[in-house]
């Protein structure tokens, strides 16, 4: 299966677990949704890379770089996109989330010299021209599109989640093209920020602390979203970013709004209209350039 492929199954894999976020993470607070779901996946991923002897494939060299790239980009953007979803909901976060595919194109051609062809230009245009219109013009609000609190806050948190996204690709990419195992990657980044979390809540920090009691139902929800979205979604960026580059990885990643548009639609009964079909429809003919 090729790069795009990989990263456009795990846009759909975060667009499902995206939604089944809503709950546990208005429950619990971002935090501490974060950390659960965090603790819980990288016991899934360095059980497995254990079993697999992906351990045997990592350097000492690769270690920092990759704990760093999940510091950033899970801890820190993660943490930030839930606090963005609990303040604007889904569409919203979404929509300040897919700007990640532009940061992390233009940090890929600066620092390592990336480019594309016309052809993947029109391509690129056209998947994220297609991702902001299916948002922006998805119809009616739904309750889950409620902004809670100041909105400027909330777009500082979901822009801030987007660098944190393109910064973490970035530092991991060179480690990537290694002969790295990526699921021990993957387990790296994420037992480091699961460590960072760990490490906040020790310090009694008000805000690291539950609102509410984890309950069996919540647990329950949270195991499978972090084994859809974290465990195989982000495993499948690292073995995107092994081929690929890191901006077109980013960008079909970002995808996981249009994935969102039927799901939502199931979720809420609440048809998406004809703008944001026609934007879907854009980002699949700029999609079906950039694979084919």
């Amino acid at each position: 299966m090729g790069y795009e492929w990989l990263a456009l199954a795990a846009a759909l894999l975060w667009a499902i677990a995206g939604l089944m976020s809503v709950v546990p993470s208005r429950h619990l607070g971002s935090f501490a949704y974060s950390r659960w779901r965090m603790g819980c996946t990288s016991l899934m991923l360095g059980g497995f890379a254990l079993f697999t002897g992906g351990w045997n494939s990592v350097a000492s060299s690769d270690v920092f770089p990759m704990a760093l790239s999940g510091f950033i980009g899970i801890f820190i953007g993660d943490t930030a996109l839930f606090a963005c979803l609990n303040r604007m909901g889904p569409r919203q976060s979404g929509l300040l989330f897919s700007c990640h595919a532009v940061f992390s194109a233009t940090l890929g051609y600066f620092l390592f010299g990336e480019s594309m062809t016309k052809l993947e230009l029109l391509g690129s245009v056209l998947v994220f021209s297609g991702v902001l219109m299916a948002i922006f013009f998805r119809g009616k609000k739904h309750s889950l599109d409620t902004v809670s609190g100041h909105i400027g806050i909330g777009i500082t948190l979901g822009i801030t989640s987007a660098i944190c996204q393109a910064l973490g690709g970035i530092i991991a990419k060179p480690v990537m093209v290694t002969a790295i195992d990526p699921i021990a990657a993957s387990a790296i980044r994420m037992i480091a920020a699961f460590a960072a979390h760990s490490a906040l809540r020790l310090t009694g920090y008000r805000a690291s602390r539950a609102p509410n009691p984890m309950t069996k139902s919540i647990f329950g929800i949270t195991l499978i979203n972090g084994f859809l979205a974290m465990a195989v979604g982000m495993t499948l960026i690292m073995y995107a970013l092994k081929d690929g580059n890191v901006g077109m990885v980013a960008l079909l990643s970002s995808t996981t709004p249009i994935m969102l548009l039927p799901i939502i639609w199931l979720y809420t009964k609440q048809r998406p209209n004809r703008y944001a079909w026609v934007g879907a429809a854009v980002a699949v003919i700029g999609t079906g350039i950039l694979v084919y």
